[in-house]
C-alpha cells in the first residue's frame, strides 16, 4: 500500500512539471527566451529612442488587436500601458516622424494626434472593462489626463 501511495504522489508531482501547451495571454511572440513585449518595453524604458517607441506602439497595437491565449483578451495592464503611451503628447509626433511604413499601416488614419488621443482613451476604458479591479487605478488616471 505504501508503494502505491508513493507512486501516486510521485505521478501527481511530476505531472505538474512541464510547459503548458496553451497560455492564458499572448505577449507578442517569443525570441531569445523573452517575449516581443519584454524586449521592446525594456528597450523603450532603458534606452528610449524614437524607434523603440514606434516599435512598442506596434507591439501594443498587435497585442490588443489580435489577442491570443486561452482568454482571448490582452494581458492585464497592457491596455492601460498602451493607452497611457498613446496619450503622451510627444508620442503622436514621434510616431509620425519615425515609424516605418509597416508600423504606420497598422492604423487607418494619418492624423496620429487625434487617432492616438481617441485610441488611448479607448484603451484605458478597455482595461477597466477587461479587468474591473483596475478601475481604482485607471479612473483617476483618466480624470488626470482629461485636464
Amino acid at each position: 500500500m505504501r508503494k502505491v501511495l508513493i507512486a501516486l504522489a510521485s505521478a501527481v508531482l511530476l505531472s505538474s512539471c512541464g510547459t503548458p501547451t496553451t497560455t492564458l495571454y499572448y505577449w507578442g511572440g517569443y525570441s531569445d527566451g523573452a517575449t516581443a513585449y519584454e524586449h521592446l518595453a525594456y528597450k523603450s524604458y532603458d534606452k528610449q529612442s524614437p524607434q523603440s517607441i514606434c516599435g512598442l506602439v506596434a507591439v501594443y497595437e498587435n497585442m490588443v488587436s489580435h489577442p491570443g491565449g486561452s482568454r482571448q483578451v490582452p494581458p492585464p495592464g497592457i491596455c492601460a500601458e498602451y493607452g497611457y503611451l498613446l496619450l503622451q503628447p510627444e508620442t503622436a509626433t514621434t510616431f509620425l516622424e519615425n515609424a516605418s511604413s509597416s508600423q504606420k499601416s497598422l492604423f487607418g488614419s494619418t492624423d496620429y494626434s487625434v487617432l492616438f488621443r481617441e485610441r488611448g482613451q479607448e484603451m484605458l476604458e478597455k482595461e477597466i472593462e477587461y479587468y474591473p479591479e483596475s478601475a481604482k487605478f485607471i479612473e483617476p488616471l483618466i480624470k488626470k489626463l482629461a485636464k
